[in-house]
């Protein structure tokens, strides 16, 4: 099987054993783009009555995914709350982009 189906077979697999808390580690890693649409549709089909906890780098994943999210920078919290409020949040900006304007320092 492609290394998504093998991942999606995995979290259905654990899905059969109907547990009330997933933990979840990059789950969509070294995907393609329609491998990690599929893998985030059948995790957001699933999330429902269950309680997922997810680390995760890409943030179009998140902001399907997730009610409420925690951003952490060498192991404190940075900011927490919806995925409007962290993706709003100068401090996240500034640790992940090195700005607080939206800009990628050096872009220019």
């Amino acid at each position: 099987l492609p290394y998504g189906q093998k991942r999606a077979l995995e979290i259905a697999t654990t899905l059969g054993m109907e547990p009330e808390l997933m933990l979840l580690d990059e789950p969509t890693q070294g995907m393609g783009h329609e491998d990690v649409d599929r893998v985030t549709q059948l995790i957001k089909k699933v999330s429902a009555g269950r309680t997922i906890l997810m680390v995760e780098h890409n943030m179009k994943v998140i902001s399907t995914i997730a009610d409420r999210i925690t951003v952490l920078q060498r192991g404190a919290v940075l900011a927490e709350g919806n995925y409007e409020e962290v993706s709003n949040n100068p401090q996240v900006m500034e640790a992940y982009m090195g700005t607080t304007d939206g800009e990628l320092q050096g872009a220019h």
